[in-house]
């Protein structure tokens, strides 16, 4: 009867940590930053490629490629780890699924993904540990590329980040946010907030539909509030006067539709 028991106690316990490692949190990462101008090939063209690894560095999901016939060869490191060969990051085996892509760009401004928690065919990863990885090429050979990876948790808890800058990579900002009651709300309408945290004050909205925005402080003082386009679907706001700190950006359509949890850092 005690060796029942101790059996059963076992098998319970073993099936509370299978549950417990295969927790599948839904929520979204918002990831920003600002790649350092350098002396390009050719005027200011550079590529580059951001995209999901597990902690060990095994390709998840490609959220930006931008890249050209000319720089095919100038991000062989996303290349591989998405499925191609080094010489060739627009080849068809290189997995660009539900990612943004384009032809090589000719700035270098501010950059800005979001990420679902969700692999090449949308189902939600385990959480975990995983990492965020850019490469940045701007010139010909090894020396005119940079590439730099951000560790973050995916789980149940926030993990927001405002990584140190490098000689590379400027005003970066990590977070990933589980969903809640609120974000539950916010995915029926679509809403995201990004960069956020933001360094400059700047944060883009995305959403269906509302007719203006506010947002309050922590202890509920309105501190912004203007209103939104008709048929409009994105909209900036500027909290660079505000102080650093935590926020809550309300979107109305006649009322509260969605909120969020912003944070200013300056």
């Amino acid at each position: 009867m005690k060796s029942s028991i101790i059996l059963f106690s076992l098998f319970v316990l073993a099936l509370f940590n299978s549950k417990l490692t295969s927790a599948q949190t839904a929520g979204t990462l918002t990831f920003s930053y600002t790649p350092t101008s350098h002396t390009c090939y050719t005027a200011s063209k550079n590529v580059l490629a951001i995209w999901i690894q597990s902690s060990t560095g095994t390709f998840v999901k490609t959220r930006m490629r931008r890249a050209g016939a000319g720089t095919a060869d100038h991000l062989p490191t996303w290349a591989t780890n998405s499925g191609g060969s080094s010489s060739n990051c627009l080849g068809a085996s290189c997995n660009v699924v539900s990612a943004a892509t384009g032809a090589t760009l000719t700035n270098f401004t501010v950059k800005n993904i979001t990420w679902d928690g969700t692999d090449v065919n949308g189902v939600i990863v385990p959480d975990g540990t995983y990492k965020i990885t850019i490469q940045s090429t701007w010139n010909h050979g090894s020396t005119g590329t940079a590439t730099r990876s951000f560790t973050f948790t995916k789980g149940p808890n926030a993990d927001i980040q405002t990584p140190t800058a490098d000689a590379n990579f400027t005003t970066i900002s990590l977070a990933w946010n589980p969903s809640g009651a609120n974000v539950e709300e916010n995915t029926m309408t679509s809403f995201s907030v990004y960069p956020n945290p933001s360094i400059t004050g700047f944060y883009n909205l995305t959403f269906k539909q509302a007719d203006h925005v506010m947002v309050i402080d922590e202890a509920g003082e309105e501190v912004y509030n203007q209103p939104i386009a008709l048929g409009s679907t994105t909209k900036t706001i500027d909290l660079s006067a505000l102080n650093a700190g935590v926020y809550f950006i309300r979107l109305f359509n006649g009322e509260v539709i969605a909120q969020e949890k912003i944070i200013l850092n300056k």
